[in-house]
């Protein structure tokens, strides 16, 4: 039995061709390549996505200033255990609060999703673009006899007349806002090619840079941008960053007016706000709702007001003021305006209720309060007797060395401080989308091919990417060479297969 041995040359690493086969890492880059632009993977990301923003969208999340310090962060996510435990127990909300599931848009795992999903849509388009370009680049004058059959669609064949020649052919297609190309054919024919809106299909890659463009933006409003509520009284001043900030912001309420609010429904609220920043002016305005103010790389809008008394509180040991100004009632209790406030300087506070007496004049229940801590460490808050007063009205708060008088009724502003670093991009985003998608569908190529035979018979193709009406344009451009043929009216031509 004869026996065949075969050699492998040297460098060949078991391929046919004797070439080397790829190292670890260039397959490994291929594998990334072809999962990056796979279908079935892009719908993997999208739908991960589209989970985390409806978990962002269901559950309740911290506020964008839960995040200025580590007292405010506990505060707020007290707030949400307040809401989720009793429901989904202290484990589950734990196991959520890991996940990050109560700031969804501003996680790591929603980042990176969004950095996963604009890499794989630019892998997608750099895969795409040498085709794309191929398509728009690649220009064939001469095709074979058999393209022109008239028994395919989109084919005409007219007769030979004394009008028809190459440079009528070449002006109708330029009437008809074609770019002409000629050559000439091994026998003896000649060829022209007109196309219209040759590059309309890179269209499609300013379409994916808007695309691009809309998750950037996303990820940098979630990563940089900020949105708080602001609470400020009239007269007072509030930093909108964490004091220490380099440039830091304040907005003070110089005046607030709700026309109608004496009668229970205000007509309007606006705010006279004036923004500084490290202490000189940088911005004022009225503003009211849907007319915000913008400075300093934030915009401030009018979201909302409501009551703030005027206390002044005084030691009764030696008269020194432990508080003087508006207390904003932010909360309510039993459908009236509600709101607490720690005493300086003191371990206890004061509750505050906004009421009415029996008389219908306005009135302020105060209840103080103090928070001791058991010895398993919870807290135990204390409350004394509630105390009653009225405007103009001193009190002495018995037992708590300290007397409280209210001044009058005052109201706070709520603004919504928005930074969106994001937005500039948005718009680019928004335009690049809108002409790439406005060009590749209401500019389609269009292509004729025309040869013009020794015999002079004309033989036309007619293509588009879409048939945005081109049977009416085809069917036009036949009339035109028809009547350029000089043949008579009665004659004609063959409509399109």
């Amino acid at each position: 039995m004869a026996s065949v041995t075969f050699e492998r040359r040297a460098g060949a690493a078991g391929r046919p061709d004797g070439r080397a086969a790829p190292s670890l890492a260039t397959r490994a880059g291929m594998r990334l390549w072809r999962l990056f632009t796979s279908v079935n993977f892009a719908v993997v990301q999208i739908v991960a996505i589209a989970v985390l923003a409806v978990f962002g969208m269901t559950i309740r999340q911290l506020p964008g200033f839960a995040f200025r310090s580590a007292a405010d962060y506990a505060t707020e996510m007290d707030r949400l255990r307040s809401v989720y435990e009793p429901v989904l127990g202290v484990g589950l909300v734990d196991l959520l609060e890991r996940l990050q599931l109560f700031h969804v848009f501003t996680s790591m795992p929603f980042s990176v999703a969004l950095l996963v999903l604009v890499f794989s849509i630019i892998v997608c388009t750099l895969d795409r673009t040498p085709r794309l370009w191929q398509q728009s680049a690649a220009i064939r004058v001469v095709q074979p006899p058999a393209y022109f059959d008239a028994r395919l669609p989109d084919r005409v064949s007219i007769a030979a007349g004394p009008g028809l020649s190459a440079e009528s052919v070449a002006s109708a297609l330029g009437r008809h806002r074609f770019s002409v190309r000629r050559a000439s054919g091994p026998d003896g024919a000649q060829f022209l090619y007109g196309d219209r809106n040759r590059w309309t299909k890179l269209a499609t890659l300013v379409s994916h840079l808007g695309l691009i463009l809309f998750l950037v933006a996303g990820l940098v409003t979630a990563r940089f941008g900020d949105e708080q509520g602001l609470v400020v009284a009239e007269g007072d001043t509030l930093t909108v960053q964490p004091i220490g900030t380099p440039g830091l912001l304040l907005v003070q309420n110089r005046a607030f007016e709700a026309p109608g609010l004496e009668s229970g429904m205000a007509s309007d609220f606006t705010t006279d706000l004036a923004v500084y920043r490290d202490g000189e002016l940088l911005a004022e305005k009225i503003i009211r709702v849907n007319d915000p103010l913008s400075a300093g790389g934030y915009t401030f809008h009018q979201n909302g007001f409501g009551p703030a008394p005027d206390l002044i509180i005084r030691s009764t040991d030696d008269d020194s003021v432990l508080w003087s100004g508006p207390v904003p009632l932010t909360d309510t209790a039993g459908g009236r305006p509600y709101g607490a406030l720690p005493v300086p300087g003191r371990r206890f506070g004061l509750e505050l209720l906004l009421v009415r007496t029996p008389e219908g004049i306005g009135a302020l229940a105060m209840l103080p309060y103090a928070v001791n801590t058991n010895p398993d460490g919870t807290p135990n808050i204390v409350r004394g007797d509630l105390v009653p007063v009225v405007r103009g009205e001193t009190v002495n708060m018995g037992g708590l060395d300290m007397t409280v008088e209210l001044r009058g009724f005052s109201e706070y502003t709520l603004l919504i401080a928005k930074r969106d670093p994001g937005a500039p991009i948005v718009w680019f985003a928004f335009a690049s989308l809108l002409a790439g998608l406005a060009v590749t569908f209401y500019l389609p190529r269009r292509r004729i091919w025309a040869r013009l035979g020794p015999d002079g018979r004309l033989d036309l193709v007619g293509r588009s990417d879409r048939q945005v009406d081109f049977d009416r344009e085809f069917g036009g451009l036949v009339d035109a060479l028809v009547t350029a043929r000089g043949a008579p009216n009665a004659g004609s031509p063959p409509a399109p297969a």
